[in-house]
């Protein structure tokens, strides 16, 4: 009795070693991933199931691509929520500065330049035996002088005059002193020395006619032959027509 026991657990105990070499390459392939193993498939790749529903793996091979009857379903990877790359703004249009026009400038044509001829005198009065400027000569001599602006002339021509009353000798030494007067006057205002020509000339060419002014020396000869005692200032030459 002792001995049947001990063959039939003997047989027991190989029994056990079979069935659980059998299910614990099962076993073992149920607690790995099912990707890494392939499954058995039937002759319409179909997996083989055992009795209890499980799929039989045959421990070789590939893994097996997903199965949704014999594998629990994967988590689905959730994607991130990418936000959309914002559109391009288009810049706003830079307004050009406004560039300020040149200035017309008008370039007028250069006039013509006019010149003319002119020609005016003086006659500066003096008093009876006398060569001295009188304040009315003066002014004469100041008025002639700004005639003479922008005046292109060669030269400047003055004669001293006297009456007849004297000798002729007398009024010829007269003449020249009034003469050189006048000319020195218009030197101290700055015209040149070299530009007066100066000549005297007496007695010889009266104004004042003979018949009219008597030869007596009285008051009323002296003013009759006034027209006699001067000298008479010349100046010709050109300039720019106004």
């Amino acid at each position: 009795m002792q001995n049947t026991f001990s063959k039939q657990h003997a047989a027991l105990a190989i029994a056990c070693t079979l069935a659980f070499g059998l299910s614990s390459p099962a076993a073992h392939a149920q607690a790995m991933n099912p990707d890494e193993k392939a499954l058995v498939v039937d002759s319409q790749s179909r997996p083989v199931k055992s009795g209890d529903g499980s799929c039989v793996h045959s421990g070789f091979g590939p893994a097996p691509a997903w199965n949704a009857a014999c594998h629990a379903p994967l988590p689905v990877p959730v994607a991130q929520a990418v936000a959309p790359a914002p559109e391009p703004v288009a810049a706003a249009p830079v307004a050009a500065a406004p560039v300020a026009a040149a200035p017309v400038v008008e370039v007028l044509p250069e006039p013509a330049v006019v010149t003319e001829s002119v020609r005016f005198d003086a006659d500066v009065l003096f008093d009876s035996g006398r060569s001295e400027l009188r304040p009315a000569s003066r002014d004469a001599l100041d008025a002639f002088i700004g005639k003479l602006q922008g005046l292109e002339s060669q030269s400047v021509i003055a004669v001293g005059h006297a009456d007849r009353m004297g000798s002729e000798s007398a009024n010829q030494t007269l003449s020249e002193a009034r003469v050189s007067t006048v000319k020195s006057y218009l030197v101290s205002k700055g015209l040149a020395a070299d530009r007066i020509e100066t000549s005297a000339v007496g007695e010889t060419q009266p104004n004042a006619a003979t018949s009219a002014c008597k030869d007596a020396k009285n008051a009323a000869n002296i003013a009759c032959l006034q027209a006699d005692r001067h000298v008479v200032i010349d100046v010709s030459g050109s300039r720019v027509a106004k």
